[in-house]
């Protein structure tokens, strides 16, 4: 198995100080990109508020249609991720917002369960690389140590795009009428909108990587990469460096399937949440979308806090193994209470501890690997990881059919993490999270 370097190296203040910079530079736009991306994924959450009722979509179709997306992404994620690694992230990046914003408009014209699945799984198709994308371009700039900070910096858009998101989305169904368009048509033409024209601004803005930065020195150049050199793994030449190499580590699979675990939980309640919210409370559906940020801002705070603090210690596999078994607990009692009040802060718990799981989660397989097999190796985690986007709201779906409720499918959820808890644990032991 591949040795690891163990001695911590401390920036130099004109390290700090580059690392610095390029965070200011890189991180703002990344989060930017991801809030669009993240927003057209999960926004069928709110549509689905007018929308199953007007096309007369049953729990188990729209869990179905809702997952459905996540096959697609499956199917075509470790392609798209070998596309970008040979062409650059920047023509990657954009093609990917440029295709996935037209579909998301594209979604306005369902008008049943088949235009509904089609469509969903073609914006799982056309968004397919982009998150590992994001992960390995990361990767490009940040070194091992300082990679959990940066990584949970641009995951705290999935948490704000659930904060700006809600409250927009809620709005955006109060136009329904308007043009002789439903609500939900209207909030998935306009909000589709947006990641086309990112897209283009992709083409002029993001380097493909430091060699390609023309706001860098050459000197900053040479200092940034050699810093990126001497935090990778130690043995350059490991298997874990070729697209073969990594298939056939048993650690990429572990890892595989503990992000599954994760991801279940956390599209089983993205997707469900304001459905949730509204049959406990009987609130309108603006009012419901401005009570689903505070889950969200939660899960901010705790991304943040959890790869701070990870970081600073270099402790990577009970930071994600705590933070998904308190999610557990959130899920737990909120599928004990009837109470409106109590099962948002429960459900706010559980957030947290998806959320701050996530970030943390990432350095370890990073660490892991390195080369070619970086592309295929995040590819592959994140594929199988997010088969869970379809496995959560689908279990949810059935569930709700079969017995009315959603309390047996939040415990489902809080097994589901603490599963992906146990495998953390195993997974950095003996891979790269002490």
């Amino acid at each position: 198995m591949i040795q690891y370097a163990r001695i911590v190296i401390t920036p130099t203040p004109a390290e700090a100080a580059l690392l610095s910079r390029v965070r200011r530079r890189i991180i703002p736009f990344l989060f930017l990109l991801y809030i669009a991306a993240y927003l057209d994924r999960v926004n069928i959450g709110f549509a689905a508020l007018q929308m199953n009722q007007d096309l007369g979509l049953s729990p188990a179709v729209y869990g179905f249609g809702a997952g459905i997306f996540f096959l697609g992404y499956f199917l075509f994620e470790v392609p798209s991720n070998l596309v970008m690694a040979r062409v650059g992230a920047r023509r990657w990046i954009a093609r990917i917002m440029i295709t996935w914003g037209i579909i998301s408009s594209s979604m306005m014209f369902v008008r049943g369960p088949a235009s509904f699945y089609a469509l969903r799984f073609l914006l799982g198709v056309a968004e397919a690389g982009f998150f590992p994308g994001m992960i390995l371009y990361l990767t490009y700039w940040f070194p091992s140590r300082e990679r959990a900070g940066a990584i949970s910096l641009f995951m705290t858009a999935i948490a704000l795009a659930g904060v700006f998101g809600g409250p927009v989305s809620g709005a955006l169904l109060m136009l329904r009428g308007y043009g002789g368009l439903a609500g939900w048509q209207w909030l998935f033409l306009l909000e589709g909108i947006p990641s086309v024209v990112l897209g283009f601004v992709v083409l002029k803005y993001l380097p493909d990587g430091p060699r390609d930065a023309t706001w860098l020195t050459d000197n900053e150049k040479a200092l940034l990469l050699g810093r990126l050199y001497e935090s990778g793994p130690a043995d350059a030449t490991s298997r874990e460096s070729t697209v073969v190499g990594v298939l056939s580590n048993p650690l990429v699979w572990l890892f595989s399937f503990c992000y599954l675990a994760i991801v279940s939980a956390l599209y089983g309640i993205t997707f469900w949440l304001p459905t949730i919210l509204q049959r406990l409370s009987g609130l309108p559906d603006f009012t419901i979308g401005v009570l689903s940020a505070l889950p969200y801002i939660v899960a901010a705070i705790g991304m943040v806090l959890v790869g701070r603090h990870s970081d600073s210690t270099g402790e990577r596999r009970w930071h994600v193994a705590a933070s998904a078994f308190v999610g557990a607990a959130g899920f737990l009692l909120s599928a004990t209470t009837v109470s409106p009040a109590l099962s948002l802060v429960a459900i706010s718990i559980a957030a947290f501890g998806i959320f701050a799981a996530m970030p943390t989660f990432w350095t370890m397989p990073t660490a892991l690997l390195s080369g070619a097999g970086a592309a295929a190796g995040i590819a592959v985690i994140n594929s199988i990881g997010n088969l869970g986007g379809f496995l959560g709201p689908y279990v949810i779906g059935l569930i709700r059919t079969a017995t009315g409720t959603f309390a047996a499918g939040l415990v489902a959820l809080a097994v589901a993490l603490a599963v992906g808890g146990v495998l953390a644990l195993f997974g950095g032991k003996h891979g790269a999270g002490r």
